[in-house]
């Protein structure tokens, strides 16, 4: 399959550092690598020199989101605002993508316009918006609400707060700034839009106090898969950040958003598909799997316990925890969870120890083996249309993240699916992506 045409595009999610439970715990990680700037820093640098496109950071509005016996586990309890830390980022960077979550629920379109272009003029042309409906309800708490928005109300408020925002991000023409130091005119009066938005959730005047951003606008980012999350994405998103267990599921995927671009005047090209990626890089086989299980057993089994009987739809903390996952009843719980789980227990023949550990890891999509075996996984999505590539998930930091970039990247290069050196400045440019045109002022 070497010689692919189509070229493997990645991020990396990066808040928080690492998604697995126990990856503060593996031996050789950095505990405090969540908010430890140094070594944030030290990650982007890695990330640029490994030729990634963005370095992504999934924002949440709440801590007290799960109970305190397993909270207080957990290394994302503190971490940076992500509009304050990517500006930081794009000082020591030159070519790496900053991508962040901007909240259409619990923000204002005009604060988030204006945080983004300003990250874009900052970067010179690196940012991008990943836009969330948050469902979370404690996040609600924090923000004075009792109950949280029903979901397709906060889609249609999403579509409409996407509207303003870029329609804010175009209040100036381009060559707008004149800066004529002789006649004394610092910019040209009719190349300003004033938006005066009046819609069923917001009224915003405008214009923003921020000229157009350099990629025209950031690059929108989604990640939303309900129904009503597919067809925001085919809408607005440039970037998809999803969650597929395997690459059937992928593709089925893949085929529906895509598959909605052409009645909206969009090119399917103009669409990139990252899947969730967990990766764990070995010298064998063998040794990248007994370090998954070394990476999994540092998951504490009270937690463990809890996220196996929410799959299972049924208590299994009475489970013998060294012995096979016993016949489960049927319940009024997902099948199709349970059945993923029973089916992986199955599969890799775990304990209940084991299998509740993985469950309070990770659980979804990993690639674990070599780097000639993570590059024939990467490159069969690829090739089979399963995905553009990938929002990779790294098993620990910093030694998960240089695995992958000092080992798999060039098996990744050596076979032609990923880029040698950055095709453009923007991070639109790296992706393939058109500078969007100016709505209220074309050509």
């Amino acid at each position: 399959m070497a010689g692919s045409r189509r070229q493997l595009r990645l991020g990396a999610f990066m808040r928080p550092t690492s998604i697995h439970t126990g990856a503060w715990r593996f031996p050789g990680a950095w505990p405090d690598a969540n908010f430890n700037f140094r070594h944030l820093k030290r990650f982007a640098q890695t990330l640029e020199r490994g030729r990634f496109d963005a370095f992504f950071m999934a924002d949440h509005l709440a801590v007290l989101n799960m109970p305190v016996e397993a909270l207080k586990r957990s290394h994302t309890v503190t971490s940076f605002d992500p509009m304050i830390l990517l500006p930081a980022l794009a000082a020591v960077t030159e070519h790496l993508g900053l991508i962040a979550t901007g909240s259409t629920t619990f923000d204002a379109p005009f604060h988030v316009a204006r945080r983004f272009a300003s990250l874009d003029h900052l970067s010179d042309g690196r940012a991008g918006w990943n836009i969330v409906t948050t469902s979370n309800p404690d996040a609600a708490l924090n923000f004075g609400l009792e109950e949280h928005l029903e979901h397709d109300e906060r889609y249609r408020r999403a579509r409409e707060f996407f509207d303003v925002v870029t329609g804010l991000w175009d209040s100036w023409a381009d060559d707008a700034f004149t800066r004529d130091v002789n006649s004394g005119q610092f910019f040209d009066p009719d190349k300003l839009h004033v938006l005066n938005h009046k819609g069923p959730y917001f009224s915003v005047r405008g214009p923003l106090h921020v000229a157009r951003p350099v990629q025209g606008w950031p690059v929108i980012v989604q990640a939303g898969s309900s129904e009503a999350g597919k067809q925001l994405a085919a809408e607005t998103a440039e970037v998809i950040f999803t969650a597929q267990s395997n690459l059937a599921a992928g593709q089925r995927f893949f085929a529906d958003v895509k598959g909605r671009l052409p009645a909206l005047g969009r090119s399917p090209e103009h669409l990139k598909i990252l899947p969730a990626a967990f990766v764990m890089v070995g010298d064998t086989v063998a040794e990248a799997r007994a370090k998954r299980a070394t990476l999994d057993s540092l998951v504490h089994y009270d937690s463990a316990i809890a996220s196996l009987s929410v799959a299972l739809g049924h208590d299994a903390s009475g489970f013998d925890p060294d012995r096979p996952l016993p016949p489960i009843p049927e319940s009024n719980a997902s099948q199709s969870s349970r059945a993923r789980v029973v089916e992986m227990a199955e599969r890799e023949e775990l304990t209940v120890r084991q299998l509740a550990q993985r469950l309070g890891g990770y659980s979804g999509l990993a690639m674990v083996g070599t780097p000639s075996t993570i590059a024939d996984e990467m490159e069969e999505w690829l090739e089979a249309e399963g995905s553009d590539g990938f929002n990779i998930m790294f098993s620990h930091l910093p030694g998960g993240l240089d695995d992958f970039v000092d080992q798999v990247i060039p098996e990744l290069q050596r076979r032609g699916l990923f880029r040698r050196e950055y095709e453009g400045a923007t991070l639109r440019e790296n992706l393939g992506l058109p500078r969007p045109p100016n709505r209220f002022f074309p050509g």
